[in-house]
């Protein structure tokens, strides 16, 4: 079992009746996010229709990986945010223990990637300070030991990734952008490379904020 991250609807991937479902959610998210203040729907348009058919500004990257994964790139993020300074994992020993840090970030209750659910959830193309917690929703996307539904922003989890490039080898030019060399040599990286599961994860992430962004759709994790 694994994590996969998409955009949009992509009917290749689900029959009619997991289409329903899933336009059945993106139209709960609408409703409670606009309880919250936030103007969001799900266009009914572009909607993906075969493997080729992904979104559009999507460069080359892993559709999906092992849960543990995410797990990577939060430390990365938690050392970042709090100033640590950011090392390659050495053992599952440090892993777990820089975990404290990654609670002790996330309680902040700040961050869109550190406080959204590690297995389903959504982040939606609007620009919001703030994860929004739905305490009162039973929908999917759990906060971290805390019990909610937690909505990301894919422009706020764009900038945490930005933010956190550099300390995992990733070059972005001066406006904050990824270029299309650089994506190419992320995606490429050998299983040797220092920080390459965190790469896999950040470039996933990346591609995802990026077709979002552009496309109007939210981020689904599934």
């Amino acid at each position: 079992m694994g994590l996969a991250i998409s955009v949009g609807i992509e009917t290749f991937a689900i029959d009619e009746e997991g289409y329903a479902y899933r336009r059945a959610e993106m139209d709960r998210l609408s409703a409670v996010l606009a309880k919250e203040g936030v103007t969001w729907r799900q266009p009914d348009d572009p909607v993906w229709r075969g493997p080729e058919g992904t979104p559009p500004f999507m460069r080359s990257h892993v559709g999906s990986f092992p849960y543990g994964y995410l797990r990577y790139l939060h430390r990365v993020v938690a050392l970042v945010r709090s100033g640590g300074a950011v090392t390659p994992v050495s053992s599952q020993e440090e892993l777990a223990r820089d975990n404290d840090l990654v609670v002790e970030e996330a309680i902040l209750l700040s961050s869109h990637l550190l406080c959204h659910s590690d297995y389903d959830g959504y982040f939606v193309p609007v620009d919001f300070d703030d994860p929004i917690f739905l305490f009162d929703e039973a929908g999917g996307g759990g906060a971290r030991g805390g019990g909610a539904e937690v909505i990301g922003s894919s422009h706020g989890l764009l900038a945490e990734l930005r933010r956190c490039a550099p300390a995992i080898g990733i070059r972005l030019e001066e406006d904050g952008s990824l270029s299309d060399a650089e994506a190419a040599r992320v995606f490429e990286l050998p299983q040797s490379a220092p920080f390459e599961i965190e790469s896999v994860v950040w470039l996933t992430l990346h591609e995802a904020c990026r077709a979002s962004i552009a496309t109007d759709c939210a981020i689904i994790f599934h």
